[in-house]
């Protein structure tokens, strides 16, 4: 892992906001976003499971599955995928899938499971574990801005 690049911060900030988004909606508090090589916003997605009543409704996998379907493979290993909190091992086994080329988080699952009383062991194997086995390099630069995201949390769980 690496430290966040200056520019991370406004899509962070963008990626807690639908996090905060997905929360008021009923939903668990997560939200990301996808931004091209050329700095361009092209997609967002917030945490449906709730109001989905579908455990697979995580906004990673949503934009993991629609660089799919939207991206050749040089404009996708260009991409960046910025995160209210790190992906689970099914969201990052998307994003290797679909060929994304980096994953900036702000809180660490790490962080979040310790919030969670340690409940939900899907986050115990960290997106740099699954990564570190894909075909393909994906940078991760995380945590960054871990207390601003924690507050979206804080009383959910």
């Amino acid at each position: 892992m690496t430290a966040p690049h200056p520019e991370d911060e406004r899509w962070l900030r963008r990626a807690i906001e639908l996090s905060e988004d997905a929360r008021a909606a009923g939903d668990q508090p997560f939200g990301s976003l996808l931004v091209g090589p050329d700095g361009e916003l092209l997609a967002e997605a917030l945490n449906t499971v709730v109001t989905d009543d579908d455990v697979s409704a995580h906004p990673e996998l949503k934009i993991a599955v629609w660089a799919g379907q939207n991206l050749d493979r040089e404009r996708a290993a260009g991409s960046t995928m910025y995160t209210s909190c790190e992906n689970c091992a099914m969201c990052s086994a998307a994003m290797v899938w679909s060929g994304l080329g980096a994953l900036v988080f702000a809180l660490s699952g790490a962080s979040l499971m310790e919030m969670q009383g340690g409940r939900h062991d899907s986050l115990a194997l960290s997106s740099s574990e699954v990564f570190d086995r894909a075909s393909h390099r994906i940078e991760v630069r995380g945590p960054a801005l871990e207390s601003l995201a924690a507050e979206a949390h804080r009383g959910y769980w």
